[in-house]
């Protein structure tokens, strides 16, 4: 391949619309060039990177794989330059777009969320939930709080608080349960979704664990909820259910007599980009201290 001393712009920008609507006829409307314009700028290009990037046959075009490729960065690449025209041009401030998962959103983020929003009274947020992970490019997102570590990518990662898993009850089924034996005789509540289950609790206090649950849910706020309501025993996080426990709505009892598993339940992830959000750092720097996370490095903006 020849190195590219100059990126040809114009060349690429017909490439994008002629590989995106896979015709030099439509590209050629689209751009209000001719058909033949269209024609020798992608020849123009093909000869620029010395790869072919089309098929082309008397009745259409398609991408090769090498064309198909560089579709998708130059697609990409023009977003950011759409999305940094759209950031110096405008004259209202844009909103930070923050994804979460669902049970961190619901049972951490909300309740303190007043706080936040009191000291930063112009900042406008946009929320969203959900256990998939946040595709940045595609919606936007400035920031996403992930359950469970990333799989390795080009974003930035920091892990958030130690979680420790220990089993939480109402108080009036707290009073029952005195040593870790008792839990067999109580429904517990296992939540599907989360790495460390009943199964592991139990074995990593030398207990034999329970052949059946009586309940299960794919949420931790549901299974809090119901631990809430006295339906049994779940085993949660007390970061999550800091909420119930300081509330007096949920008691730990069997805290201190037995062993709890810790693990870092919940990811902060961001792309590397030189210029953020205006709001990133003040959202980002609110919820590391709301964690209790000191001694970052500095800021990564």
């Amino acid at each position: 391949m020849k190195p590219i001393r100059k990126l040809p712009l114009p060349f690429l920008r017909v490439f994008e619309a002629a590989g995106r609507t896979a015709s030099f006829a439509t590209a050629a409307q689209e751009l209000d060039l001719s058909p033949s314009a269209v024609s020798h700028s992608i020849r123009k290009l093909e000869e620029t990177v010395d790869l072919r990037l089309f098929q082309r046959s008397t009745r259409e075009v398609t991408l090769t794989r090498e064309g198909a490729i560089l579709l998708e960065h130059v697609q990409r690449g023009m977003e950011e330059m759409r999305r940094g025209l759209a950031l110096v041009t405008t004259d209202e401030p844009s909103p930070l777009r923050l994804h979460t998962a669902p049970s961190f959103a619901t049972q951490w983020l909300l309740p303190r969320l007043a706080g936040f929003v009191k000291e930063n009274p112009r900042i406008d947020l946009r929320f969203s939930a959900s256990t998939d992970y946040a595709r940045f490019e595609d919606d936007d997102f400035d920031l996403d709080i992930v359950y469970g570590e990333p799989k390795p990518s080009p974003y930035e990662k920091i892990p958030l608080a130690l979680e420790k898993l220990t089993p939480l009850c109402a108080p009036e089924l707290a009073r029952k349960i005195q040593r870790p034996e008792d839990l067999y005789e109580h429904t517990l509540i296992q939540c599907d979704v989360q790495m460390f289950q009943w199964k592991g609790w139990f074995e990593a206090n030398q207990l034999t664990p329970p052949n059946q649950y009586g309940l299960r849910f794919d949420r931790s706020s549901m299974a809090i909820a119901a631990a809430v309501g006295g339906l049994g025993v779940v085993l949660e996080s007390t970061l999550l259910a800091e909420r119930e426990l300081n509330q007096g709505t949920l008691m730990s009892p069997l805290i201190g007599t037995t062993r709890e598993v810790p693990y870092v339940g919940h990811y902060l992830v961001y792309p590397k980009r030189l210029h953020h959000h205006q709001a990133f750092d003040t959202f980002r720097s609110w919820l590391l201290k709301e964690l209790g996370i000191e001694n970052l490095p500095g800021s990564l903006i």
